[in-house]
């Protein structure tokens, strides 16, 4: 693989691994932060992720290191989830959802971009995000299952 490939490579997995700690930091929030009876699946489905985004971040960030790039630490980090922020009212868990599914169609995208980089000059890379993707979309399905619910006033 040439250098300016590597390199676009690796800038698009530093991208993927904020996105996955921001979604982390933000799910451990707002599985704390929201009340009421219908938090409840939404909380739980929340936390029940947590560990596999951190697992997620991981992974890239090990991506990263074999591919000789440098992992970023927090100060190397941009975040831009504004819709994923506890909201002021802590029953308002409608928000949550809708930003949880933005997050995750987010994650889609940006995976489907390394993908589409890494075709043919990086299969590792490639391999791994298309189980990445999977995930996301996993996690995307089951919000708007929730959104629905709530839409229909379950």
């Amino acid at each position: 693989m040439d250098d300016a490939k590597r390199k676009q490579i690796i800038d698009l997995l530093r991208t993927a691994y904020g996105m996955e700690l921001e979604t982390t930091i933000n799910y451990v929030a707002n599985s704390i932060h929201l009340d009421g009876i219908r938090a409840k699946h939404i909380k739980d489905a929340l936390a029940a992720d947590i560990n596999e985004e951190l697992m997620h971040a991981q992974q890239l960030g090990n991506r990263i290191k074999v591919l000789e790039g440098a992992v970023p630490g927090s100060m190397g980090l941009k975040f831009a989830q504004a819709k994923m922020q506890p909201p002021d009212d802590p029953l308002d868990v409608r928000s949550i959802v809708v930003g949880v599914i933005e997050a995750e169609e987010a994650a889609v995208n940006q995976y489907q971009d390394i993908i589409e980089a890494a075709d043919v000059v990086d299969p590792v890379t490639q391999d791994m995000c298309v189980t990445l993707k999977g995930d996301e979309e996993e996690h995307r399905r089951l919000f708007k299952g929730f959104l629905a619910e709530l839409d229909a006033g379950m």
